[in-house]
C-alpha cells in the first residue's frame, strides 16, 4: 500500500537526520574545535548510515529519502507519479522528526533555529554539482541490487562532504530539517531556499546527462 511505503521513505529519512546531526554533535563535542576531525566524523557515520539504511527500506519504500530522487525517477517513469507527493510530504516530516530525535539524544532543546552561514556562489554551485552526481550514480545502479546502491550512495555522499564546499547536503528535505538545528549540521534558514534551487537544478542536469549518455 503507498502509505506504508511513504511512511517507511519518511521513517528512513528520520533516522538518516538522525545520523547526520546527532554524528555532528558528536563529531564537534569530541573533536574539541578541530573542524577536519569533526567533518570526517560526520562523512563517515552519514555513509555509513546511509548504507545501513538503503539496505534496510530498498524493499520498504525504494529507500529514496529525498525529494529530488522521488522526483527524477518519476520522470525517467520508474516510480507513479500519484506517488511523488506522498512521497515527499512523508519525507519532508521524517526529515523535522529526526532533527527532534538528535536533539532529545544529546538532552539539548528540542526546537532551534540554525544561524550558521552557508551561502555563496561556490556552495550554490557545491550543491548543484553533489545533487548532479547523487541522483546520476542512483540512475547508473541497478535497483533489484540494493546492496551495490547503498554501498555506491554511501561511498559517494562520504566523498562529497569533503569534495564540496557546502559538505553535499544534495537533498531538500534534509537542507530544510537542518535548519532546525543549531548544531554542527545547521543551516541558516534565509539560506535554505537558494540551497534547494540548486539541488533542483542539479537533478535536472543529471536527467539530461543521463538521457545524454545512455546509449553510448
Amino acid at each position: 500500500m503507498l502509505w506504508r511505503r511513504a511512511l517507511a521513505d519518511g521513517l528512513g529519512t528520520a533516522l538518516l537526520l538522525a545520523v547526520v546531526v546527532g554524528s555532528g554533535i558528536t563529531g564537534e563535542r569530541l573533536a574539541q574545535g578541530n573542524s577536519a576531525i569533526a567533518l570526517l566524523a560526520n562523512a563517515l557515520a552519514t555513509g555509513l548510515g546511509l548504507f545501513a539504511l538503503i539496505v534496510a527500506f530498498a524493499a520498504r519504500s525504494g529507500a529514496h529519502f529525498n525529494p529530488v530522487v522521488t522526483a527524477s525517477l518519476a520522470v525517467r517513469r520508474q516510480f507513479p507519479v500519484g506517488a511523488v507527493a506522498p512521497y515527499i510530504v512523508a519525507q519532508f516530516a521524517g526529515a523535522a522528526l529526526g532533527v527532534l530525535i538528535a536533539h532529545a539524544m544529546f538532552d539539548l532543546p528540542l526546537y532551534q533555529i540554525s544561524e550558521k552561514a552557508r551561502m555563496s556562489t561556490g556552495q550554490l554551485l557545491s550543491e548543484a554539482v553533489a545533487t548532479c552526481g547523487l541522483v546520476f550514480v542512483i540512475f547508473s545502479c541497478e535497483r533489484e541490487k540494493p546492496w551495490v546502491t547503498a554501498a555506491v550512495v554511501g561511498a559517494y555522499i562520504a566523498a562529497a562532504y569533503w569534495f564540496t564546499a557546502s559538505t553535499s547536503f544534495a537533498n531538500p528535505a534534509v537542507t530544510l530539517a537542518r535548519s532546525l538545528t543549531a548544531t554542527f549540521a545547521g543551516i541558516d534558514p534565509a539560506h535554505v531556499v537558494p540551497f534547494m534551487l540548486a539541488q533542483i537544478i542539479g537533478a535536472a542536469a543529471a536527467l539530461g546527462a543521463e538521457r545524454l549518455l545512455r546509449h553510448s
